[in-house]
């Protein structure tokens, strides 16, 4: 079973079990060791031995007597076994551009190491256990991060990682850039010697993006619960009607997200003074009641992004519970060619690099937080026009109106960064071209899906961090006394970093700190910790 173990500071990996959490986790804290079951370790060798076995045999295997990619045609002599490793990690190593995050880098060698301990990509256990060592030594391969094609998998960046297992390459170590060679030896690790297959063992698979849609849809999660809390305090300072969120309407459309975020809104807003009692409003409105059409002085439901949150916010809930579950099968799972299974007693070429998996569900994720951007988007200019905000005075600017601008400036930015993930939102996972004279003929481009929804996430954060900036805002103007513990403890939260603005300044200090606050999940912690966990 993957997991880890508190006191000793370990994750063990046994190829099946491996969470998104767990990933993440690892990734993020270098003092966490990584260990592998014996059963992994007996796998390893048996397929590795078995290899051996059909290599004496005279079996043409692809990688091994073959050559790779466009001369797959070529039958090469067992003699040029190494040569042929090194070469392809050399030549498909040529990705470009700023190289990943080292946590990204740490999340795609750790699923390169469960891939592989599953025991059916041949690998020596020599060569395997330099990996990891490696990655426990905290030397950090430098990847660049564009020119994946992901089929044959993330051939460039685990390339760069083989480079610096085989002595080659830049890493970073201890902080600072050096050679793959220098880096291996301040670590006393010996270079790897590749064999047959082992350079495609190493590079063909989808770990990489994998890796970076593990932390992603983790970031995502953390993203929705915090979002439920933001959406409560926007909603107590809107002064919208809670009855909308009932569970028991809920239940009559049987979507579990839908319903879940409908329990999570209903319990935050449970306390709250601020929130309008619906049954009030119609009693007001029966003094409007004539034998004419009357304009009242205000509506009996609130618009679509207070209204529909739970429709809205539940798909994405339902969605990412899907994207976590395609990414955890693609973690624990054997994605390179061919594969030397034990259990069947043979060798089989197949497709099992191809990214389309994790590709469409980037696209997915995609979508959810550029819906999430468009829900927040309009909520923040309900708080800035007057005529929709229940009497908030125009960009919650209450102090020389006119000569301040409020918040204005801010929204600005807001509606920017939607209309700038609305255009990110294109899919990836279509965009398909063929390489390789043809026999890549169609490719995932997973790695750029999962990159292009980083950007997505980022630009999000900023706009859920203005909405919580404008509704900790109205909620000094409404009155504190009258929120919910829900919203006292956001407030506070908030208050931590940002002050109540009665002069026009730059929000931009104010916004990175808001939005760090959020996406590390220091926001979520604050009140989770005051009011007890928020149900994905």
């Amino acid at each position: 079973m993957t997991l880890i173990k508190q006191k000793k500071r370990q994750l063990v990996l046994d190829g099946h079990t491996l969470s998104t959490n767990n990933i993440v986790n690892a990734a993020e804290n270098i003092h966490i060791k990584v260990i592998i079951k014996p059963q992994s370790i007996k796998k390893i060798r048996e397929s590795h031995n078995l290899l051996n076995k059909f290599v004496k045999e005279g079996r043409i295997i692809y990688g091994v007597n073959t050559s790779l990619g466009g001369f797959v045609n070529w039958l090469v002599p067992l003699e040029n076994a190494r040569e042929l490793q090194e070469n392809l990690i050399s030549a498909v190593a040529t990705n470009v551009g700023p190289y990943l995050e080292d946590t990204v880098v740490r999340a795609s060698m750790l699923a390169r190491l469960n891939s592989l301990a599953r025991g059916c990509s041949a690998i020596s256990l020599e060569n395997f256990n330099k990996l990891l060592q490696m990655y426990n030594a905290g030397i950090i391969p430098c990847v660049p991060s564009k020119g994946s094609l992901g089929a044959s998998g993330d051939l460039g960046p685990l390339a760069a990682i083989a480079l610096v297992a085989t002595g080659k390459w830049k890493a970073k170590f201890k902080g600072k850039i050096i050679s793959g060679e220098k880096a291996l030896n301040a670590a006393k690790i010996e270079p790897m010697k590749l064999s047959y297959k082992e350079g495609l063992s190493l590079i063909n698979g989808t770990s990489a993006m994998a890796g970076l849609a593990a932390i992603l849809v983790e970031k995502a999660i953390t993203s929705i619960k915090s979002y439920d809390i933001i959406s409560c305090l926007s909603f107590e300072t809107l002064k919208i009607k809670k009855k909308a969120f009932d569970p028991i309407v809920h239940f009559q459309k049987p979507h579990t997200g839908q319903l879940q975020t409908a329990k999570n809104f209903w319990a935050l807003l449970n306390d709250s003074q601020m929130i309008v009692d619906e049954d009030q409003v119609s009693n007001h409105l029966k003094k409007f009641t004539k034998n004419t059409p009357q304009l009242a002085d205000m509506p009996i439901e609130d618009a679509y992004s207070i209204r529909c949150s739970p429709h809205i916010l539940g798909p994405i809930r339902d969605s990412i519970k899907w994207i976590q579950s395609i990414i955890t099968n693609e973690l624990n799972s054997s994605n390179d060619n061919p594969l030397v299974i034990c259990e069947s007693h043979d060798v089989f070429h197949n497709g099992h690099f191809h990214g389309q998996y994790i590709s469409m569900a980037m696209d997915y994720l995609a979508i959810c937080l550029t819906t999430l951007s468009n829900l927040s988007d309009r909520r923040i200019d309900r708080f800035m026009d007057q005529n929709n905000s229940n009497k908030l005075p125009a960009f919650l600017c209450a102090e020389k109106p006119g000569l301040r601008l409020g918040l204005m400036g801010g929204q600005f930015m807001a509606t920017s960064l939607t209309a700038e993930n609305r255009s990110l939102c294109n899919p990836v996972s279509i965009q398909s071209l063929p390489s390789t004279g043809d026999f890549q003929d169609i490719v995932s481009l997973g790695l750029v899906a999962a990159r292009k929804t980083k950007e997505i996430y980022e630009n999000m954060n900023y706009v859920i961090a203005f909405e919580l900036l404008c509704a900790a805002q109205a909620a000094e103007l409404r009155g504190i006394h009258l929120l919910s513990k829900s919203g006292k403890c956001s407030l506070e939260s908030v208050r931590n970093l940002v002050p109540y603005l009665s002069s026009d300044q730059c929000l931009t200090d104010h916004l990175e700190r808001l939005a760090e606050h959020i996406k590390t999940g220091k926001f979520l912690n604050h009140i989770e910790k005051r009011i007890g966990k928020i149900a994905l």
